[in-house]
């Protein structure tokens, strides 16, 4: 049998953090190579790594721990970012470590290159850790393949990536391996604490984690003996909870926000995790005691949430209809996956219906054992994040990876069959075709090889999206006095990240007001709009890419609006053209008066 011949060579089971500590030193080198000129020319991936960046920049330049205001985005007041300064350690600390050896520069360019390799490390670990627990103890050697071909996933923890969401991830999979863990007060504990831990970031995952608490709880119904990992759960989640807020909650967050850890959700997540501890340490023994309990504590949850926060009971941004019309509706991550193209729907959905399949798979295969539950609950949470998909594609990383884990349960008695046969064409081409179908790689493979028409005008957008963010066409701008900007919206974190100017806005749902005025201005008739605008933020120069994707929008639904005038050259006698290098895919003009 594979798991005990073809691995031999592998050493003990005992040894896997071995194999796992250089399977991630491989693929971090692979990533660095793959990465190498990015990194040299310093290409955050997006507008959420730039301004990542600038809020760690302020932090070692004397910006305070609890202000995370990015006071160069409307200044002087700033704008209030919901983020906290969690992931900034990593960052930082990376930074100030190689500063004295590299210089300042550098050791920017080296610790936003490192840190996310970091959060892989942790979430490789988790994957790890969990189909060894359901699957096999060498199916780690599998997982880590299938891991690294989820391309939605990967890219979340690719160098440069520095927001937050791999961060998220890893705590996500962290989570699971706790539901998965055989020790019921240590799995708790794990799960609770990964959660606490991703909440203290960011609310992004705030659905997977609710349904893996759920299932915690649906697991203590079926079986009262793990009122153990109830009870290791609840404890860990409300003091994570109280710890993440109480050192990383921003002063902007101590406020009765929705989207962020403040104390709507720190309340919460407090009575949330006494319950389970009660629940957890009562003598619920029939189990018609413990469904009524749960049924009653998740009714007070919502019930008590909805009546002291009914002004969370919608989106948490709380954006306005105008702004969501404008600017949120154009946003492609939060558009369901349905409305993308097949080339984005059919390598995102591939991996993840596998694993669906894979886990349900397994979970009737374990039935009548003692991991027939914790696959349930797999399979159950891998189903919920394949569903999201049809709400926002922005989870397809979130559920590519949880379908890592049925996939390696589908593809690992597959390949066992495959490299064990007596045929050589089926050990080498069967093998092969098999890891192709579980890693869902066949689908990236289809891909590449459909060859795609790309209209001219896509290729226009193409080239301007490669080239506005880079180094040397912001660098004379750059060159420039320190100014107020009225730019793009997506532009503001790159112009804020890597030159001394300000601009108006940035593309986060708190700066609504910001954003509007930069609508306006772009999308009116009347360029007294954008005059106007410009005055009042204190705003010396007006800066566009044409091309740029969110100057499409401005063309196609405003197509008599400022932004369209100044493109043709209609350009009002309070702006005045400055000169940029031949070639610059930017154009400039200072305000008069």
């Amino acid at each position: 049998m594979i798991g005990e011949n073809w691995v031999r060579g592998f050493g003990k089971p005992a040894h896997w953090r071995r194999w796992f500590l250089l399977f991630w030193a491989a693929t971090a080198i692979y990533m660095l190579y793959y990465k190498w000129n990015a990194i040299h020319w310093f290409a955050l991936s997006d507008t959420d790594d730039n301004l990542r960046f600038a809020q760690v920049r302020a932090l070692l330049q004397g910006q305070g721990w609890y202000d995370l205001r990015q006071h160069r985005i409307d200044p002087p007041n700033g704008i209030s970012v919901h983020w906290s300064r969690l992931v900034d350690l990593p960052i930082a600390g990376l930074m100030l470590i190689l500063r004295p050896f590299v210089g300042w520069q550098e050791a920017a360019r080296w610790a936003c290159a490192i840190a996310p390799m970091l959060a892989f490390g942790a979430a490789l670990y988790g994957m790890m850790l969990t189909v060894r627990r359901l699957v096999d103890r060498w199916a780690f050697l599998l997982a880590a393949a299938i891991l690294v071909c989820a391309n939605s996933s990967m890219l979340m923890w690719m160098p440069l990536r520095v927001d937050h969401h791999g961060w998220q991830l890893a705590s996500l999979i962290v989570t699971v391996a706790g539901m998965a863990d055989a020790r019921k007060l240590r799995g708790g504990l794990t799960a609770g604490l990964a959660t606490a831990f991703s909440l203290t970031i960011g609310l992004e995952l705030l659905p997977y984690l609710a349904v893996a608490g759920a299932l915690i709880v649906l697991w203590w119904v079926i079986d009262n003996e793990q009122a153990e990992r109830l009870r290791g759960y609840g404890l860990s989640l409300a003091a994570g909870a109280a710890l993440g807020y109480a050192v990383f909650a921003s002063y902007d967050n101590r406020q009765l926000l929705c989207d962020a850890l403040t104390p709507v959700y720190l309340s919460t997540l407090l009575v949330t995790g006494g319950l389970a501890v009660a629940f957890g340490s009562l003598p619920f023994a029939r189990r018609w005691l413990r469904i009524v309990a749960a049924l009653a504590g998740g009714a007070a949850i919502c019930a008590g949430f909805a009546l002291a926060f009914p002004q969370c009971l919608g989106r948490p941004e709380h954006i306005s209809p105008e702004l969501y019309q404008l600017w949120f509706s154009h946003i492609k991550e939060a558009k369901p996956l349905y409305q993308h193209g097949w080339r984005i729907a059919f390598p995102t959905l591939s991996l993840s219906i596998i694993g669906v399949i894979g886990s349900a798979w397994a979970f009737w295969r374990a039935r009548g054992t003692d991991k027939a539950v914790p696959w349930a609950l797999v399979a159950l949470l891998s189903l919920f994040s394949a569903l999201l998909l049809f709400w926002q594609t922005r989870a397809g990383p979130g559920s590519q990876m949880l379908g890592v884990i049925g996939a390696t349960a589908l593809g690992w008695p597959l390949l066992r069959w495959t490299l064990a046969h007596r045929n050589m064409a089926v050990r080498v081409l069967g093998s092969a075709a098999a890891f192709l179908f579980v890693s869902g790689a066949f689908a990236g493979i289809i891909v590449q090889n459909v060859r795609e028409q790309r209209p001219a005008y896509r290729k226009k957008v193409d080239m301007a999206n490669r080239r506005c963010p880079t180094l040397p066409a912001l660098r004379p701008i750059g060159a420039l006095p320190p100014a107020t900007i009225l730019t793009f919206i997506d532009l503001g974190p790159r112009l804020i990240a890597v030159t001394h100017h300000s601009a108006i806005a940035g593309p986060y749902h708190r700066n609504g007001g910001d954003i509007l005025d930069v609508q306006h201005s772009f999308r009116a008739t009347d360029p007294e709009v954008a005059h106007e605008v410009m005055r009042r933020h204190s705003a010396g120069l007006l800066l566009i890419c044409p091309g740029l994707s969110e100057s499409t929008v401005y063309g196609s639904e405003a197509p008599k609006g400022f932004y369209v005038q100044l493109v043709k050259g209609k350009v009002p006698n309070w702006l005045a053209p400055m000169e940029l290098p031949k070639g610059s895919p930017y154009r400039l003009w200072r305000r008069l008066n």
